[in-house]
């Protein structure tokens, strides 16, 4: 059964299709948009050897020509160097304007794809095929892009919006443990931001730690509440002006830990589960939520068998001073997103190295 979400962007309106088990059908979804007929599909190596096939095999059958590019996987490839490869393939076949990047696996891949695709040509189209938890329930939809500078995370990046978001969940029978439990921290997040009812769910399930513990039921809610609630807030606002900055939950301090380790010892989703326990207890040091939200959240992420320590390696300075360099700080101040309750949370420009230094100590 198809679920279909409406992206009501005013420039780029696109949709979100969970189609079960439809991943060899997907050039039947992308024939309303009248792409041109040269795709480039992009994934890596192990992604590619599950379902490269199965798309390459649907999108010939359709006419499309079909040209791969393989990334090696990881943080530690998501990077400019990258994207030059990537361009050099473009150039080589010819692309159009007409033509189109589908991006076949996670975040990595999906973010490397729409900054190639919102530059070669100065804008073709991008298709997003997600193949991990993380990418389908957040990273493959609102159109943020971008790649790695060595001083931070996704700090070389644009705003562009896909044509598509294609998502079959069966496609999670192959990811591995550890990457459903990176996915899992985003939703998480969307309960504790948005979706007072996904974190009823969630915290009624038994175990989260793997697919094989959570039911084909509460996974289906899953992703398609995790997807409602990007699309809610994207579509108020597309560019970050305001609301969209809640969608950073957990992240500013979680994008200090990966970049202070390298991207390789915690990945994106251990830590936004590091940051979200971070969040709130910078809440609670500043009076705003109780104790009762971190021993909530911590409950959920312990079920989920995410970490919730900073690195012990890390000093409070590094982490401090790493923060000054995040996309998201305004006239010299880092910005927090913070709990004030399950559902509920506030942008806070007033916290202070003082207050960090004491919730993080």
């Amino acid at each position: 059964m198809t679920t279909t979400i409406a992206v009501p962007l005013p420039q780029s309106p696109y949709q979100v299709q969970i189609v079960p088990g439809g991943l060899a059908d997907l050039a039947a979804a992308l024939a309303p948009l009248k792409l041109g007929k040269k795709i480039v599909v992009v994934s890596n190596p192990e992604i590619y050897d599950y379902y490269g096939e199965t798309v390459r095999g649907a999108l010939q059958k359709a006419g499309y020509t079909v040209i791969q590019h393989l990334i090696p996987a990881g943080e530690t490839f998501k990077t400019l160097d990258s994207i030059t490869d990537l361009y050099n393939t473009a150039f080589q076949a010819a692309l159009e304007r007409n033509s189109t990047f589908l991006a076949l696996g996670g975040g990595v891949i999906g973010d490397m794809t729409g900054f190639a695709a919102a530059t070669w040509l100065r804008g073709i189209n991008f298709v997003q095929v997600p193949t991990s938890l993380l990418a389908m329930v957040d990273a493959s939809i609102g159109g943020k892009t971008g790649v790695n500078h060595p001083q931070g995370k996704n700090l070389i990046g644009a705003f562009y919006q896909p044509r598509l978001v294609f998502i079959d969940p069966t496609v999670l029978k192959t990811l591995p443990e550890r990457e459903f439990r990176a996915g899992m921290a985003e939703v998480i997040k969307y309960g504790v931001i948005w979706d007072g009812e996904l974190f009823a769910k969630l915290e009624a399930a038994t175990d989260l730690s793997n697919m094989a513990a959570v039911t084909d039921d509460l996974l289906t809610d899953i992703i398609q509440r995790s997807c409602q609630a990007k699309v809610d807030v994207v579509s108020q606002d597309e560019k970050e002006a305001g609301l969209r900055a809640i969608l950073n939950y957990g992240h500013t301090i979680g994008h200090a830990v990966e970049s202070l380790t390298g991207y390789v010892q915690v990945n994106h989703g251990e830590a936004v589960a590091i940051g979200m326990v971070a969040a709130v207890k910078l809440a609670q040091q500043m009076g705003l939520c109780t104790v009762d939200l971190l021993e909530r959240q911590n409950a959920l992420l312990a079920k989920t068998q995410l970490p919730t320590e900073i690195p012990p390696e890390l000093e409070l300075d590094e982490i401090i001073g790493c923060l000054q360099h995040d996309k998201k700080v305004k006239a010299g101040i880092v910005r927090f997103i913070l709990p004030t309750a399950i559902a509920k949370v506030i942008i806070a420009d007033d916290v202070t190295t003082e207050i960090i230094q004491q919730a993080l100590a």
